[in-house]
């Protein structure tokens, strides 16, 4: 079986895969304090409620935004699963002709992503992301990776609204009942869920003016659904971009000659 691993800023998102079938998935917070003891506490539970160990694990891959967790999982899988794993980064072959200004600069989930998104339902397509940033990506029809853009991710915009203004609460992101609000927390609620809609709308609308054609347009990350339902300009959700994208970029290595 192999091992997928996304490590981002706030949540670590691990994926089982048998063949193709993606087994199991589950979700932590990143620590870039923890030890790599504690990571291998917490993942060997996790594989136990279901039904695995660390004999069946057999292979893995992982990409991070967090660069000092790299080493920490390397040591987590060399010391528990004998095994070293493949970290997607600079060097890799992922089947994604990178056309920014300095390719360096572009995290490895987006890469992996447009990896992914290609594979699964073509080009031109625009992916995007919404965790701890929000992020577009856009990939031509051939499968390369043109740029995007960024923007404050939904929960630390509303973070920064509650920790900013002494008057605002913190409040649960959930569907808002109207546009206008008739609380302070209704009406945070449609401030940041609606903006957000119209902050997706409006930059995959500018984005297919600029490439001068329309695109099918994917989310992921931990508030695709919420924004999704609230709009017909998302073709597509799939949660689970980053870890497929990671199981097809490490078959492309694997199968490379020594």
């Amino acid at each position: 079986m192999l091992l997928a691993i996304d490590i981002g800023n706030t949540d670590t998102t691990l994926g089982v895969f048998e063949g193709e079938e993606l087994r199991a998935t589950w979700h932590m917070a990143t620590g870039i304090h923890r030890m790599a003891d504690e990571y291998a506490i917490l993942l060997l539970n996790l594989l136990h409620h279901q039904g695995l160990g660390t004999s069946d694990i057999k292979e893995a891959v992982l990409c991070s935004v967090v660069p000092p967790l790299v080493a920490t999982f390397e040591e987590l899988f060399q010391r528990y699963f004998h095994i070293l794993p493949l970290v997607v980064e600079a060097g890799v072959k992922t089947g994604v002709r990178i056309r920014m200004d300095n390719p360096r600069e572009v995290g490895a989930d987006r890469i992996v992503n447009a990896a992914a998104a290609h594979h699964l339902y073509g080009g031109p397509i625009i992916i995007t992301d919404m965790g701890t940033a929000t992020t577009f990506d856009t990939v031509s029809m051939e499968g390369d990776y043109l740029g995007g853009a960024i923007a404050p991710g939904i929960a630390a915009a509303a973070e920064a609204l509650f920790m900013q203004a002494a008057m605002l609460p913190r409040v649960e992101l959930t569907h808002p009942k109207r546009a206008i609000g008739t609380n302070t927390i209704a009406a945070m609620q449609s401030g940041i869920i609606f903006g957000y809609v119209g902050l997706i709308e409006g930059m995959v609308a500018r984005i297919q003016q600029e490439l001068g054609e329309k695109t099918k347009v994917v989310a992921t990350g931990g508030f695709a659904e919420l924004i999704a339902g609230e709009t017909a300009i998302i073709d597509v959700v799939n949660p689970n971009l980053t870890l497929i994208g990671l199981r097809l970029v490490y078959l492309m290595n694997k199968a490379e000659p020594d």
